[in-house]
């Protein structure tokens, strides 16, 4: 969090003691004109100012909150460049106006004393609001780059609490600071700073299709980086410079360097530092009595940001949610359905039949997927959101064991923009994919029947030392056809099953298989032990070879499998939960990452259909997995789980999590819909 703080600290400080000084010399101004009575507008002003900053920020938050996920990313880039912008600017005018800061404010107050409440109270508003509108946007940004994180915000409260105690000693003459030197070196940070929040701009950029090259990378450091580290955490957080960034984000940082940095020292040696204001000149003499303000025009200027705010979030959110109430079952489908208004929808979906039912949002002449509910019990109503445009549109209602049922079509009028929609994969579609994985399958196995029988001839011969090489290589063949383990019924329990559960465990006479084997080998039991076990392994993989064709694979298994083999080699095989005594662990995680390889490659055709922007994310996040772990694998012997050091775990951890968070999608992008 402190990181990610740290950015956002320096901004609320500098910006902070900004707008803290011009507050301390428009008060000490009037103190010495003995125009105590005017203070009341000055606050006025202040708090103005105050609501204003809170209210844009309420805006950029609930505006961006209502996009889609590419928008928010364009939405944000581009907010981004803009606060780039004004830190830019407001770093190169502060270190030209350090010196002449305290004369121009007397000089505004001075003239606005003789102009009515209303002009100083302008004078202070918007003399703070500045300063307000750029840290809520800077804010904005480093807040969103840092995610969930709650540093930006904690390092911005830290910042302005530090530089109101600032003001305030300088106003008591129990501080003097430079402030030229002081902006100047804050400056020098701020412009680094910026040049980071200019390259994560960028990015978002691409990925909100604005910008090419999301994929063009000038360096990938993910491999040898530890992405968890400390030193990585505070360079990604202070700077944002990431492991991994494109070409464009790398010429953006560089170029906004090479040019604002000199053009800033420049400035900086060509001019001479003067001290900023002394305390003396924001001294406060005796204090007198002062009349308290009218609580009217302070409310007012609080409420009318705010409500300006609420009606521009109200404008941007989507349009009110349909009410209507739409019957789902095999005799009422679609009942209750009209025409819609565009835009964000939400229907009240009723199961009026007597069995559990899906029911889909449909484009009648495609078949492509708006909006589902699944799982919709008798008598039960659930909410369905979706955005509806210009298109016909029919509800497909698709009862438990009871034939799909397609709505009356209903035409919608007008615009309403593009919507996107799921293309329903039907069983036909995963056909060809499926019989090419199980072809894959069974000449996976022909291969482990051959290999299981050399090691059970292995522990027979006593060749024990042979016989741990030619497991590992059994093991990581198995380990390999991930995507059939749900099919291989109870000979994968027989042949791969864990000690976990088992009363006993390692000792408990159902234990069986590879990691049965695995025990034996790496903790000294004889081959007169061992020969029973590796006799059971290879019998069971050859009675798991002749009854695979027979064996009801699922279709739908492909797509969850693709997410599933890795998902269990990072709760079991990366946290050496199956090690049993090998160390080879890694292996086994380098074997699954082959089988989910194998399943994406038959995958292919319809992933790239479906989403085409997928699977090169997916191949960088594989490439960068695989060359992990080749770096632990040495000859012919793997680091075991436990021997890898903090960092080398980390990077493992992170880089098999952001693959298995873009994998994620496969299973409801290829999930298969009943049709009519």
């Amino acid at each position: 969090m402190w990181d990610d703080a740290f950015p956002s600290f320096l901004i609320g400080l500098r910006e902070g003691l900004e707008a803290g000084l011009i507050v301390s010399i428009l008060v000490a101004t009037l103190v010495r004109a003995d125009a105590k009575s005017r203070l009341p507008q000055v606050w006025t002003g202040v708090l103005a100012a105050i609501a204003l900053a809170l209210s844009f920020g309420a805006v950029l938050t609930f505006t961006a909150a209502n996009l889609s996920a590419t928008a928010q990313e364009a939405f944000g880039g581009v907010l981004s460049v803009i606060a780039v912008a004004f830190v830019t600017a407001m770093v190169f005018w502060m270190r030209r106006s350090a010196r002449t800061f305290s004369g121009e404010i007397k000089e505004k107050v001075t003239g606005a004393l003789g102009m009515g409440a209303g002009v100083l109270m302008l004078t202070s508003f918007l003399a703070v609001g500045r300063e307000g509108l750029e840290t809520a946007l800077f804010l904005w940004t480093t807040a969103r780059a840092a995610g969930e994180s709650a540093g930006p915000l904690t390092g911005a409260a830290i910042g302005l609490v530090l530089a109101a105690a600032l003001c305030w000693g300088l106003y008591r003459r129990v501080l003097r600071i430079n402030l030229t030197k002081f902006f100047t070196a804050t400056g020098v940070v701020l412009i680094v700073i910026a040049a980071g929040v200019l390259g994560y701009g960028l990015r978002d950029l691409q990925e909100g299709g604005v910008l090419p090259g999301l994929t063009s990378y000038a360096f990938d450091l993910s491999g040898s980086v530890d992405a968890g580290s400390w030193y990585s955490t505070l360079i990604q957080g202070v700077f944002n410079l990431m492991p991994t960034m494109t070409w464009l984000q790398v010429v953006g940082y560089a170029a906004y360097l090479a040019v604002v940095m000199p053009l800033f020292v420049r400035g900086v040696k060509t001019k001479s530092p003067e001290p900023a204001p002394t305390p003396a000149e924001l001294s406060e003499p005796a204090p007198s009595q002062r009349r308290r303000p009218v609580w009217v025009v302070p409310v007012a200027v609080v409420a009318v940001p705010a409500v300006v705010a609420g009606l521009v979030v109200a404008i941007s959110r989507p349009k009110p949610a349909s009410s209507q109430t739409v019957a789902v079952s095999e005799t009422e489908c679609g009942k209750g359905f009209t025409a819609p208004d565009t835009g964000r929808q939400t229907f009240q979906m009723h199961n009026t039949g007597d069995k559990t039912a899906e029911v889909y949002l449909i484009d009648p002449a495609t078949n492509a997927v708006y909006g589902e509910v699944e799982g919709l019990a008798p008598g039960t109503t659930r909410d369905l959101v979706a955005t509806v445009a210009g298109g016909s549109y029919a509800w497909r209602c698709v009862p438990t064991g009871a034939k799909a049922v397609t709505s009356a079509t209903v035409h919608v009028s007008g615009g309403g923009g593009a919507v996107k929609a799921v293309v329903p994969v039907s069983e036909k579609d995963l056909a060809a994919p499926l019989k090419t994985y199980k072809a894959y399958v069974d000449q996976g196995l022909a291969t482990l029947v051959t290999q299981t029988r050399q090691l059970s001839d292995d522990i027979a011969g006593n060749h024990l030392a042979k016989a741990r090489t030619d497991w590992l290589t059994a093991h990581r063949t198995y380990s390999s056809l991930g995507a059939a383990y749900g099919t291989f019924e109870d000979f994968d329990q027989k042949i791969n099953g864990r000690a976990d559960g088992l009363a006993g465990g390692v000792q408990n006479k159902d234990f069986a298989g590879f990691h049965r084997i695995e025990y034996g080998l790496w903790h000294g039991q004889s081959a007169a032990e061992l020969k029973a076990p590796a006799q059971q392994l290879a019998a069971a993989v050859v009675g798991l070879r002749k009854a695979f064709p027979t064996q009801d694979f699922d279709p739908g298994d492909l797509p969850l499998r693709a997410h599933e083999i890795l998902e269990n080699a990072l709760q079991f095989e990366l946290t050496g939960d199956t090690d049993e005594g090998s160390g080879t662990n890694l292996a086994t995680v380098d074997s699954n990452l082959a089988g989910t390889r194998e399943l994406l490659t038959v995958l292919k055709p319809l992933l790239t259909k479906e989403s085409p922007k997928l699977l090169p994310g997916v191949d960088a996040d594989i490439a960068r997995l695989q060359k992990l772990l080749d770096s632990a694998h040495r000859g012919g012997s793997w680091t075991p789980v436990e021997r890898l050091d903090g960092t080398a775990k980390a990077q493992l951890d992170g880089a098999t999590g952001q693959l298995l968070e873009d994998l994620a999608p496969v299973p409801d992008l290829l999930e298969i819909r009943k049709s009519a």
